[in-house]
């Protein structure tokens, strides 16, 4: 009996992405995922099915320039730009974030996107994977950069949407306080089936492109680097991801492994790691490497391996519980079937990955990446590539009660963000504003029970200790 209830909830949920115009191999991958969670898959990687993947380093391969800028010639790039930032409380796109000298995210990666042009004689296509959220802010935002389009390609083709399962039948949720909440996307890993079924996988390779490099717009190190570009070309892969060493920021997040079963290439996700396996997943030492979420694919292989999967890549389900409204823990339950984008690098025979800099990885989830972001610790130069200036880049702790929101966060820093270049660790605790030119060193950690202000100038840290509070509570400690 509950198979044919839960069959009915497919039917339904197929007729309501009917209804909204959603393209039907997208409504037929859903379909796929369904019957995957009707069947009680949930896309679990079990630390006894893998073992720890090593891999070469960017700085040993040799590549010629004639590779690079063969390869980079024959490059498209895609920048992932659906999400809106909601855990920041922003409620337009994320990549529209001012994050230095008044420029947000989307302007710094078209700047940087045009210098390159310039720099490889390359056409170089910048194209965004939008949601149904981000579009018109996106295309808004566009329009200032004339010269930014290439003729007989798009500047951004759509993610598709499916509708949020209730927990209990897994049926179609209906929300009328916010209707577009019945709906969510489909993970990053829909790029695929969206590329295909916007029918911009065809007109790239017409247009006589070979490679694609994708990456978040969220992380400004990720430059279509023409030597990343060569690499991949001459390695003769279909599909690659850069990785970098994971360090203690990432132990709760995915990692990359080799399946013992058939020796293929997988990414598991925290979300993909059973309770039993959390310590695996967290010990550095065993598994080193984390994906940049940088991917780099053969368009001809993408096609080919479609063609043959009817449209469905087939890749790992990821099965996400949450409340129907995220802003309201007491509206319904419902799963959000996802998939990763990373993860089809099962999929390809001779699928690569290769250990890059952590300069082709800053990202910015949080708004302790923000202010890390908009400090000194990288100078932005005139071809709009971040360029790190220290060794390392220190960890950073704010208060999610005081810092968490954009909003917040700009009234606590209205000066800009403080030196960092010479802190290691910066741990805040309470309510602190902080005035123009604040030098942090070392490790810092500021603590106050009621609000409390940082002087213009005030170095903290190594000895520095007591900031020059506006009251008497607090004080900061190095």
């Amino acid at each position: 009996m509950a198979t044919t209830v839960r069959s009915k909830g497919l039917e339904a949920a197929r007729a309501k992405m009917r209804d909204a115009g959603v393209d039907e191999v997208a409504i037929e991958t859903f379909a796929h995922y369904y019957r995957l969670l009707e069947h009680g898959e949930t896309g679990m990687i079990a630390e006894s099915s893998i073992e720890p993947l090593d891999m070469e380093k960017l700085d040993d391969v040799e590549v010629s320039d004639e590779d690079a800028l063969a390869a980079v010639r024959a490059t498209a790039v895609i920048k992932l730009n659906g999400g809106l930032g909601t855990s920041m409380g922003m409620d337009r796109a994320k990549s529209l974030l001012c994050v230095r000298r008044g420029l947000s995210f989307l302007d710094i990666i078209v700047r940087q996107v045009l210098q390159l042009r310039k720099t490889y004689g390359a056409t170089l296509p910048l194209i965004f994977m939008n949601s149904f959220r981000t579009s018109q802010d996106t295309r808004d935002a566009l329009a200032r950069y004339t010269d930014l389009a290439v003729e007989g390609l798009p500047l951004e083709f759509l993610q598709n949407k499916e509708p949020k399962l209730l927990l209990k039948g897994l049926t179609p949720v209906a929300w009328p306080p916010a209707p577009d909440l019945e709906w969510c996307p489909p993970g990053h890993g829909d790029i695929y089936t969206a590329l295909q079924g916007s029918g911009l996988l065809e007109q790239l390779i017409d247009a006589g492109y070979r490679y694609v490099f994708v990456s978040n717009s969220d992380n400004l190190g990720a430059v279509p680097d023409a030597r990343v570009a060569g690499w991949f070309a001459t390695s003769g892969a279909p599909f690659a991801i850069e990785a970098v060493r994971r360090t203690a920021s990432d132990r709760k997040g995915g990692h990359f492994a080799r399946r013992k079963s058939d020796g293929r290439i997988v990414l598991r996700e925290s979300a993909q790691t059973l309770e039993s396996d959390k310590e695996a997943l967290a010990d550095l030492d065993r598994h080193r490497f984390t994906s940049t979420n940088n991917l780099w694919f053969d368009l001809h292989a993408m096609r080919d391996t479609l063609a043959q999967r009817s449209g469905i890549l087939g890749l790992p389900l990821i099965r996400n519980v949450k409340t129907v409204d995220p802003a309201d823990p007491t509206s319904p339950e419902v799963v959000q079937i996802e998939t990763a984008m990373g993860a089809a690098i099962e999929v390809f025979e001779g699928a690569r990955t290769i250990e890059v800099g952590r300069d082709r990885f800053v990202p910015v989830k949080t708004t302790n990446d923000l202010l890390v972001l908009r400090s000194d610790i990288y100078d932005l130069g005139q071809d709009f590539v971040l360029d790190q200036v220290t060794d390392t880049v220190p960890f950073v702790d704010l208060d999610s009660d005081y810092y968490k929101l954009v909003s917040e966060f700009d009234k606590r820093f209205p000066e800009g963000a403080p030196s960092l270049r010479e802190a290691s660790s910066v741990r805040i605790e309470g309510d602190w504003t902080f005035g123009r030119g604040v030098r942090l060193k070392g490790d810092v950690a500021l603590e106050a029970t009621s609000a409390q202000r940082v002087a213009a100038g005030e170095v903290l840290g190594d000895g520095n200790s007591d900031g020059n509070s506006d009251g008497n509570d607090g004080g900061a400690h190095a």
